[in-house]
């Protein structure tokens, strides 16, 4: 509709429309370059003139006033909460844009269609969830070298523990605040229990597998990327919520080790347990994928395209470490490879299909993400070996390099399709 045509009604309608899309792929963990920029380009489909500033904790959008002219204009500010990680939101916010802007579904009828997305979960999809926070902890246990059977079912069941207690505190502010902290405090007393008192266990790989999920790898990644993209307000802020989260679970779990110190528990001697089998961490990926999609809330039918590039974005990633110029160096140039491939294969995934590149890029790169890194740091930090700390605060930052560098590269080798 020309703009001149453009009645009262039509122009809010469209208003509406822009801001409920900008709310959902928000809440969906959209990172702030992808977010304006589809913004942008729906607006202008719309016949929407806009200024879209956003940051981790909201949004503020400002539409040129096509009834009245210049100068009128007018503002909507949301105030929200930092977007989790949501496939099946982005997906479906990203079905209705098109439908709307290829005129097949009108705008009052897009707008029901994404308020109609915020129904909750059922109770069913809840207990799987849990269930799955359990198997991607067994997952990331059987990664660690010289692990065994004790370590494995403790990891699963500690990640199960975490998973209930995250879902808990999801729609409870107070709790939501802390989950990080109280979660890390009981893993890490849990493990110690078991390991003193029942069986001989890897107390640091086996908490570092149960807070996996909780590890904010995805944001330091992102806030990395925002900041090569030149979004220093939004890059810094993701930044800084990353690092908050991982002093929270340092404090839990440093918390946790000294009242095991202060109980006088013994750890049993871990000498001689039998190790998982060589092949355990190939046996896992392939339940571990499936945890991983459904983690990232991917819709049914999207579970296949989401376990498939867990599995490419690992499967090359271990592919370029067997070839010895690529495992020596001080860049983990592995890491950077296999984050181009994933990313340029999501960006041909996303013009072929017309869906989101999200749908491959966010879970083919989660096994490389350095969260585990940044945790083990602001640890030993706490436990005053600088010299060590030192050493993986530059690993965690050449880890970040080449991934956020593959990204960069591999949208250059195939240019994103309307930025999601």
């Amino acid at each position: 509709m020309p703009q001149h045509a453009m009645d009262t009604d039509a122009f809010k309608d469209r208003i509406n429309f822009v801001i409920e899309l900008a709310r959902h792929l928000h809440t969906a963990g959209t990172s702030v370059n992808r977010l304006e920029g589809a913004l942008e380009r729906v607006s202008q489909r719309l016949g929407l003139e806009v200024s879209i500033w956003s940051n981790p904790t909201g949004i503020m959008i400002s539409f040129r006033d096509v009834v009245h002219g210049d100068p009128y204009t007018l503002t909507r500010l949301l105030r929200l909460r930092p977007g989790d990680t949501h496939l099946g939101r982005l997906a479906d916010a990203d079905h209705i844009a098109e439908q709307v802007m290829a005129g097949t579904l009108d705008i009052p009828g897009g707008l029901a269609r994404l308020r109609a997305m915020d129904a909750g979960a059922s109770a069913v999809h809840k207990l799987a969830v849990v269930a799955c926070w359990g198997v991607a902890s067994a997952l990331v246990l059987s990664l660690f070298p010289r692990t065994g059977w004790a370590d494995f079912a403790a990891a699963a069941m500690l990640g199960i523990l975490v998973g209930a207690l995250a879902l808990y505190g999801e729609r409870r502010p107070r709790l939501h605040d802390a989950v990080e902290a109280i979660a890390a405090f009981l893993a890490t007393l849990l493990a110690s229990f078991v390991a003193s008192r029942l069986a001989p266990l890897s107390v640091q790989p086996v908490v570092i597998s149960a807070l996996i999920v909780l590890m904010p790898g995805m944001m330091l990644t992102n806030a990395i990327n925002e900041l090569a993209d030149q979004q220093l307000a939004s890059g810094s802020a993701r930044f800084a919520g990353a690092m908050t989260v991982l002093m929270k679970l340092t404090f839990g779990s440093i918390l946790a080790s000294q009242l095991v110190a202060l109980l006088g528990w013994d750890f049993l001697p871990n000498a001689g347990a039998a190790a998982l089998p060589a092949g355990m961490s190939w046996w896992m990926l392939l339940p571990g994928a499936f945890a991983l999609a459904v983690l990232f809330k991917a819709n049914r039918r999207d579970l296949p395209v989401a376990m498939a590039a867990v599995l490419f974005g690992y499967g090359v990633m271990k592919a370029c470490a067997l070839v010895p110029a690529l495992a020596n160096g001080e860049i983990p140039t592995a890491t950077f490879l296999a984050a181009l491939a994933v990313t340029a294969v999501s960006n041909l995934f996303a013009r072929v299909f017309n869906r989101p590149g999200g749908l491959i890029r966010v879970p083919g790169i989660i096994l490389l993400v350095p969260g585990s890194l940044g945790f083990r740091t602001i640890n030993i930090a706490f436990a005053q070996d600088a010299t060590a700390s030192i050493d993986l605060a530059f690993s965690l930052f050449a880890a970040l390099i080449a991934l956020v560098a593959g990204i960069l590269f591999g949208n250059l080798l195939v240019p994103s399709r309307r930025n999601l």
